[in-house]
């Protein structure tokens, strides 16, 4: 039976999947969005949510919380000062999970995007750029 056996395994031990879950949301907050398969995606989207949710308010006890979960200085840093305050009128729902339609290639493996709402892509280096809009004048 298994009773009360709450979260995945996803093939690794405890201090393994502790250091990936650190590893992944630092990486969230770094890059706005990463790739990486459903199954880890779904497991810490919710550690994601309820960091954004301390980051709102920037105070000493709520960074100190911040770093002990994450415990990469830059990545706090990035939480207080630039994603925490871009979320501050949202009551939830501040990460989404966006499936791609091609698998893993070595082991078909699910892959999606895990990313911020507010996220935007940028553009290839070299693209065209955005068309003037009508009355922008230089």
């Amino acid at each position: 039976m298994r009773h009360r056996m709450r979260g995945r395994r996803l093939g690794r031990n405890s201090s393994h999947r502790r250091a990936m879950a650190r590893n992944l949301v630092s990486a969230l907050f770094r890059h706005g969005r990463i790739e990486t398969t459903e199954p880890k995606a779904k497991e810490y989207k919710p550690m994601a949510e309820k960091l954004i949710t301390l980051g709102k308010e920037k105070t000493l006890h709520r960074m100190r919380r911040a770093h002990q979960v994450l415990g990469d200085k830059d990545a706090v840093q990035t939480l207080f000062d630039d994603i925490g305050p871009g979320f501050r009128d949202r009551p939830g729902g501040y990460t989404r999970i966006v499936k791609l339609a091609t698998p893993r290639l070595g082991d078909k493996g699910r892959r999606v995007f895990l990313e911020l709402v507010n996220f935007v892509p940028k553009r290839a280096e070299g693209g065209a750029e955005p068309a003037a809009t009508a009355g922008e004048e230089d």
